[in-house]
């Protein structure tokens, strides 16, 4: 899953990719490189982000999706929270919604309902404004799980069908370097669950505290952990290095004989 924030603010290409051609370039390139899906956001949620009135979240993304609609075949995600940008997504060609806060804002339920497209349930302490401020878990790994799989019941309650769930551990939402680590030594109980598991490491902040680079420095460090997820079966890895990852994971293919 290539990523492409369309915000002024996301921490690593917040910016770049605010004006529609821009971006509709950009996701060209990506899916040029090798990705399966683009996950377009016009709400950034780094720590300590505020979110856009809905209107501007309307504005920024959905151009963009019925531009790459038109030149492309590649799966488009909507990364929002909001009932009204997932429905409006969903009419312009959207494949998938990723929230978040895993269908919690109202209304966010119902309208993905009533698109009918797959969900991703990420799990987030806090919110953006305060969530890495005190970040505390007594068993990281089991209380991610545990939010998750209460979420992914009450949305099967609700209508949604297992096989359109997907959970995501939410790395760096809420979650010091120990907390990250943790899940991701423990991915695999995750992903014992049955769903799909989705996994955004890709240039977050753990990789600064863990080898103090900065945000352009950790590609190689964004590389491990892809392998690494996958290795624990992610199922899909959002990351901003399309071509990077790809080729990583090629080469792991080949040692492992799968290619």
């Amino acid at each position: 899953m290539g990523v492409l924030n369309v915000t002024p603010d996301s921490f690593w290409d917040g910016g770049r990719y605010r004006h529609i051609d821009a971006a509709v370039a950009h996701g060209l390139k990506l899916f040029a490189e090798g990705a399966d899906i683009l996950d377009i956001g016009g709400e950034s949620t780094r720590p300590g982000a505020s979110a856009p009135g809905v209107e501007e979240e309307l504005q920024r993304v959905i151009p963009v999706i019925e531009r790459l609609r038109q030149a492309s075949d590649v799966a488009i995600s909507i990364d929002t929270c909001s009932a009204e940008v997932m429905r409006a997504a969903a009419a312009a060609g959207a494949n998938m919604i990723n929230d978040v806060r895993a269908l919690s804002r109202p209304g966010a339920l119902g309208a993905a309902l009533e698109t009918g497209l797959p969900v991703c349930l990420m799990h987030m302490q806090g919110d953006p404004q305060t969530m890495q401020r005190r970040p505390a878990y007594v068993d990281v790994v089991a209380e991610v799980k545990a939010f998750l799989l209460q979420r992914a019941a009450e949305c099967m309650a609700a209508g949604l069908a297992h096989d359109c769930l997907i959970l995501d551990p939410g790395f760096g939402f809420g979650k010091n370097l120990d907390h990250n680590l943790s899940l991701l030594r423990g991915l695999e109980e995750l992903v014992a669950t049955g769903f799909p598991v989705m996994v955004g490491l890709s240039r977050k902040s753990m990789l600064g505290d863990l080898l103090g680079r900065a945000v352009e420095d950790r590609l190689p460090g964004s590389l491990a952990l892809a392998i690494a997820a996958r290795q624990r079966g992610a199922r899909i890895v959002r990351v901003h290095d399309v071509a990077a990852t790809v080729d990583a994971f090629r080469t792991l293919e080949a040692v492992e004989g799968l290619m």
